[in-house]
């Protein structure tokens, strides 16, 4: 029995492998900073690389609901980090407690990500409506996942100023 791999399966796996890739290249970095470099900030009056790990996993958790698989697990943290500036006075969870969260959000959607089939990838996301999904088919659930894979890079981009402070 042979397998076909259509064009969108290969655009599928390799989305995902760009995901894990940026994922376990923020691990990586996190994981070498100490909790006193993740509290500076990037660049004089920038976000602090602890304000940025808090957006990235606020980000990621929202990508569960609109990708319909369920809830936010941290739905707290959208005031935060999502709604309201670094300097905003909100007090912020701990360095140890946002790795545990964004390890936490990972494993969630890495399931998620795992049981979704390519038809499942190219449906709509939850902000969109059915019928404007007819009328903008590109408004799918790949182009979310693109979309925030370029994110996190971006931020990770900043955060790699924190290894020489």
């Amino acid at each position: 029995m042979s397998t076909t791999v259509t064009q969108s399966d290969l655009l599928v796996k390799m989305s995902l492998m760009a995901w894990d890739a940026q994922n376990n290249y923020l691990d990586k970095l996190i994981s070498s900073l100490s909790d006193e470099q993740l509290a500076k900030e990037i660049a004089p009056g920038r976000n602090t690389g602890v304000y940025l790990l808090g957006h990235l996993i606020a980000v990621s958790d929202g990508l569960l609901p609109l990708l319909g698989f369920g809830d936010r697990l941290f739905p707290e943290m959208e005031e935060v980090f999502l709604k309201n500036p670094d300097k905003s006075g909100l007090s912020f969870p701990t360095v140890t407690e946002l790795k545990q969260r964004l390890k936490t959000v990972n494993a969630k959607l890495n399931s998620h990500f795992q049981s979704t089939d390519v038809n499942g990838w190219l449906s709509r996301h939850m902000s969109v409506s059915p019928e404007d999904f007819v009328k903008e088919p590109h408004r799918n659930k790949l182009n979310v996942l693109i979309n925030r894979t370029g994110h996190m890079a971006n931020h990770i981009g900043q955060m790699n100023l924190l290894k020489g402070s």
